[in-house]
C-alpha cells in the first residue's frame, strides 16, 4: 500500500513556467516506512515498561531469614535445607549465625525461622540473647511469618520444648505462626546429625514457610 500526497509549489525565476504558475508535484510515502516507526516506537515504550516492571518485582520480592547457632553443625545443616526448599518457592533466603545476625536483619525480611540445639530443655544461649535483645523492635515484626527448628542428642532431650520457647517469644512480636498436621507439628527436630528425614522435614518447612509468607504479603 501506498499514500499519495499532493504538494503545491511555486516555480522560481527562469523556470519554464511562469512565476505564478503552480503545478501538482505527487510523492509516493511508503506506508511500510510509517508502520516501521510505528512498531519501534512502541517496542521501546515496552522496553521500558518491562524494565521498571523487572525492578519493581526485584524490590518487591518476598524475603526469608533464617537464623541459627550451631555448636556441632547439626543446627546449621537444617538451616540450609530449611533454605534449600524456601528458594524453590522463587523467594530471597539469608541464612545467618545468631553471631552475625542483627536487629535490622529482622526488620527487612518477611518471614523470621530461627533454629536452635536444645540446652537443658530450651534454646541455647546466644539465641535468648539475641530475642532478649529484640525487645528494642517490639511491635516492629506484628504480622511477619515466624517458626523454628531444634536438634539434640536424645530422642525426648527438650527439642519441642525448646522450640515452643522460640516460638512463644515470636507471638509475644505478634507474628504468624503455622503448625504442621504431619512430620513435626511445632517445628523440625533433629537427633543428632540430620538424616534424609530431617532433610525431607527441612525443606518442606521452607516451601510452607515460603508459601505462606507470599500468600499474607502480596
Amino acid at each position: 500500500f501506498k499514500l499519495f500526497a499532493t504538494t503545491r509549489v511555486k516555480r522560481g525565476p527562469g523556470a519554464n513556467a511562469p512565476v505564478s504558475a503552480t503545478v501538482n508535484d505527487t510523492k509516493n510515502i511508503d506506508i511500510y516506512s510509517i508502520f516501521t516507526v510505528y512498531i519501534l516506537y512502541y517496542l521501546n515504550n515496552f522496553k521500558k515498561c518491562l524494565t521498571i516492571n523487572v525492578i519493581k518485582e526485584v524490590d518487591m520480592a518476598t524475603k526469608i531469614l533464617i537464623i541459627y547457632y550451631s555448636s556441632t553443625g547439626n543446627t546449621e545443616k537444617m538451616a540450609y535445607f530449611i533454605k534449600t526448599g524456601a528458594e524453590e518457592e522463587g523467594v530471597d533466603v539469608k541464612v545467618k549465625e545468631v553471631e552475625k545476625a542483627g536487629l535490622e536483619d529482622m526488620l527487612d525480611a518477611d518471614g523470621i525461622i530461627i533454629g536452635s540445639p536444645t540446652y537443658y530443655g530450651t534454646m541455647a544461649a546466644p539465641i535468648k540473647e539475641f530475642l532478649d535483645k529484640s525487645v528494642a523492635i517490639h511491635s516492629k515484626l506484628d504480622g511477619k511469618v515466624g517458626a523454628a527448628f531444634s536438634s539434640s542428642a536424645n530422642i525426648g532431650g527438650g527439642n519441642e520444648t525448646t522450640i515452643i520457647d522460640i516460638l512463644n517469644a515470636l507471638l509475644i512480636h505478634g507474628m504468624v505462626i503455622q503448625g504442621d498436621p504431619s512430620g513435626g507439628h511445632y517445628g523440625v527436630v533433629s537427633i543428632g546429625a540430620p538424616d534424609s528425614r530431617v532433610e525431607r522435614e527441612c525443606k518442606r518447612l521452607g516451601k510452607r514457610i515460603a508459601k505462606l509468607v507470599k500468600k499474607l504479603h502480596f
